[in-house]
């Protein structure tokens, strides 16, 4: 893994605004219609190259595929890689997307905004069999458009954004294994192939976990904080067992609180689970820190110590709001923490994706190129400052 050894790097967290024509391959898919296969393949092929391209032209050092590959959402996307899972109606009293504290203290709010945004749970996701991978081939053509379109493309290195265990399929339900615990080992134990592939292939693995930190929205009240603990030191122990034997150095671990654009008064504080969350073994900590209602926790940075060659990757960019952050603020956010835990241990990052599914983004596209380039420039200015 890279670092910024004469200047800040810069990266994102991976998915990206989709351009229409390809949005129109998945809409056809997902509504059930029948698929020209070839036309898709060279669309995603291409529209891959393109966004390689861009990244590379805003001033990107670490890129992506954007996740064009994934036709339902980041953690969904999981029900067309693996075994032994079906998909029901969802009652509507029974949604698991309208859970949680903060929805509960701002119903009003969070009903206008599902109006608005027309999201809508309608499946829930059963495990009815015995779970394995299927997913190879999907992910090699995934694979094989990643280096086509890094050919020619002047980039410091590449990865690829995936589901961690806890976020495989959330809210997933089991009617097939002996107890939860049986089915997380066995999902664990399936995406191996799928971590192993990428990392082989000589990306950077992303191991993308938001539910880790969501839940606590989902959980506490009525279990407790302790309950809330417990559970996700589970989580981090099954994660650890599913990249076991993988370099540390070739994976980074993305962890956010669902990045929705709501009021997240109900949010676990990152210094009550910093220790578990650099638990994980992995190279670069990832983690969203550019909102107004975490920006403050840079400070846990003044006692939280990463392990021994860890790097972080803070968000210093918000993906959910349309302002464009000036790069003096960038700088600032990037300098601060910097001073705390080393400049050759600082990559720059957004928060989360732009686009968490094929048709759900959270800026318009101009904006998060205006984002992107906005990162760059503040990690230039910063850099300026740290090497000076």
């Amino acid at each position: 893994m890279k670092r910024s050894t004469d200047r800040i790097l810069t990266t994102h967290v991976g998915s990206l605004i989709r351009p229409p024509a390809l949005q129109e391959f998945l809409r056809a898919k997902q509504s059930g219609k029948a698929l020209d296969q070839k036309a898709h393949d060279k669309c995603l092929k291409e529209s891959v190259a393109q966004i390689v391209r861009e990244q590379a032209a805003s001033g990107i050092d670490v890129v992506s595929d954007g996740e064009f590959g994934k036709s339902i959402s980041w953690s969904q996307y999981v029900l067309e890689r693996l075994s032994g899972f079906e998909r029901r109606p969802v009652k509507a009293d029974a949604n698991p997307f309208k859970r949680g504290a903060d929805r509960e203290r701002f119903a009003e709010f969070y009903a206008e905004l599902d109006a608005h945004d027309g999201v809508a749970t309608t499946t829930e996701s059963i495990c009815v069999g015995p779970i394995k991978y299927t997913g190879q081939a999907e992910l090699q053509r995934d694979i094989d458009n990643f280096k086509a379109a890094l050919k020619g493309v002047k980039v410091e290195e590449a990865f690829l954004p995936v589901a961690a265990p806890a976020s495989v399929i959330p809210d997933r339900k089991n009617e097939y294994y002996k107890s939860d615990e049986e089915l997380l080992i066995a999902i664990a134990d399936a995406m191996r192939v799928e971590y192993r592939m990428i990392v082989d292939a000589g990306f950077i693995l992303q191991l993308d976990d938001a539910r880790n930190a969501v839940t606590y929205d989902r959980m506490v009240p009525p279990a407790s904080f302790e309950d809330y603990r417990r559970w996700l030191a589970q989580q981090v122990d099954v994660l650890n067992h599913a990249i076991e034997g993988i370099p540390e150095d070739r994976i980074r671990y993305h962890v956010c609180w669902g990045s929705w654009p709501g009021p997240h008064t109900t949010d676990v504080p990152l210094k009550d689970i910093v220790d578990l969350i650099l638990k994980v073994r992995v190279g670069a900590y990832v983690i969203e820190g550019a909102n107004a209602r975490h920006e403050h926790e840079w400070k846990v940075w003044k006692d939280a110590k990463l392990p021994p060659g860890g790097v972080l990757m803070p968000g210093v960019i918000s993906h959910a709001t349309n302002v464009v952050e000036h790069p003096e603020l960038v700088s600032e956010r990037i300098v601060r923490l910097a001073k705390l835990v080393g400049r050759e241990n600082v990559i720059a990052s957004t928060d989360c994706g732009f686009a968490q599914g094929p048709f759900h983004r959270r800026v318009h596209p101009s904006i998060m190129w205006a984002k992107l380039e906005t990162l760059a420039q503040g990690a230039k200015l910063a850099s300026k400052e740290l090497w000076s």
